[in-house]
């Protein structure tokens, strides 16, 4: 036992994620947590159903975990003044310039006003660049229709075009709110994918490469898995609501991370392991730098890890943050305490393909959970809320 993590309860928690697997909830999971230096990973179940056992290096699917390594990106263009955060992103993205917005959210798509102002790297970073998911289902407004005929409808299915028909796209859609006035998810970070390769003069997967993934020595994260890594890439599964049973959403060997995308999903196109997310995470949790390397410099993290959300930019949002959690830049940030794992300053934020990542600077804690169970709402699957209580209760101080 030290004082940073009990052995016991890490094998309580163990024993609560292991009953998951058995239950036939999953096929399998690993979980890593980190304390003052120490990190102790746990690999559970199988890859696949039926398959070889689960690996401490297993890749998955990452989905919106993804947003914060886009977010780091976007800082690092800021601190090298490639990228001005109250800037319009037009010379970048014209596209989106001289935008159109909706005078409600229930209007026809002819029924519009100008915006008041231009669209900010700052709005993307943010989601309050006016255009994301409208949270009112089932569909009932123009806008939905009009959104879902682009491409851009909630759901598993990420956009497959290339970045410059992204953004012809997105520019024929007006603005659900003024630039500012309201949080919408995920288009932010869509579009921040094409901002950074425009701004950096590269593509976003080797941007990404050489300024966080190489320097922090994430040798497994990336936008697919090359058939020499293939036997550790974990199928995603989806529950079927007929027969209630799991089946694969997406192959390793045939599916869309089997070759290198036609657009490189800044919002949820990665592919990572505990090990190394857990890098990235260090790397924030240590305001920039891991060991000799330094990402971004400790105001830059103090920035993207504070709440920008007022309350009435939250609205209509409310089931992604309850009563204790902001935003940031490209991440979740809690601001009040109503559960075991619900301290201010954590931040971090899930993947809806089944994983889920927060660092606690107060704590000094880490914890990632990955899962090849997709998510099927937007609040947590069991499995998640129990692993963070179970994270939580081995904290030994």
């Amino acid at each position: 036992m030290s004082d940073a993590l009990s052995l016991p309860r890490l094998e309580r928690m163990h024993n609560v994620m292991a009953g998951h697997v058995a239950s036939g909830d999953i096929p399998g999971l690993v979980t890593l947590v980190s304390r003052r230096g120490e990190v102790h990973v746990d690999a559970i179940g199988k890859m696949a159903i039926g398959g070889a056992p689960m690996q401490r290096d297993t890749i998955f699917r990452i989905a919106s975990m993804t947003k914060p390594v886009t977010a780091v990106a976007a800082m690092i263009l800021v601190e090298e003044c490639k990228l001005r955060l109250d800037d319009p992103v037009d010379p970048f993205l014209p596209e989106l310039a001289g935008r159109k917005v909706l005078r409600a959210v229930d209007a026809p798509l002819d029924d519009t006003v100008p915006a008041h102002r231009a669209i900010t790297l700052r709005d993307l970073l943010t989601f309050r660049l006016g255009l994301g998911m409208l949270m009112v289902f089932p569909d009932r407004y123009p806008i939905q229709k009009a959104i879902a005929e682009a491409g851009f409808a909630p759901g598993p299915v990420f956009p497959s075009f290339p970045p410059d028909e992204l953004m012809r796209r997105y520019g024929t859609l007006p603005l659900l709110y003024q630039p500012g006035e309201r949080w919408l998810y995920n288009s932010g970070t869509d579009i921040l994918s094409v901002l950074i390769a425009r701004a950096a003069g590269t593509t976003l997967a080797r941007f990404l490469e050489d300024r966080i993934f190489a320097p922090l020595g994430m040798k497994d994260t990336g936008f697919h898995v090359g058939e020499a890594n293939r036997a550790r890439f974990a199928p995603a599964y989806a529950r079927d609501p007929a027969t209630s049973e799991l089946k694969v959403f997406d192959d390793p060997a045939t599916g869309k991370w089997a070759k290198p995308p036609v657009f490189e999903n800044g919002s949820a196109g990665l592919v990572s392991t505990a090990d190394d997310f857990n890098a990235f995470a260090q790397m924030m949790l240590n305001g920039g730098r891991l060991g000799k390397e330094r990402i971004l410099s400790r105001p830059s993290i103090e920035l993207m890890t504070a709440d920008h959300l007022t309350p009435a930019q939250k609205q209509g949002s409310e089931l992604f943050f309850g009563d204790v959690k902001g935003w940031g830049f490209g991440l979740s940030v809690y601001t009040g305490r109503d559960d075991l794992c619900s301290v201010p300053g954590r931040f971090g934020w899930f993947g809806g393909y089944g994983t889920s990542w927060y660092s606690d600077p107060r704590e000094s804690f880490t914890g990632i959970l990955l899962t090849q169970r997709m998510m099927e709402s937007p609040q947590p699957p069991r499995v998640m809320t129990d692993f963070w209580t179970s994270a939580y209760q081995a904290i030994d101080d």
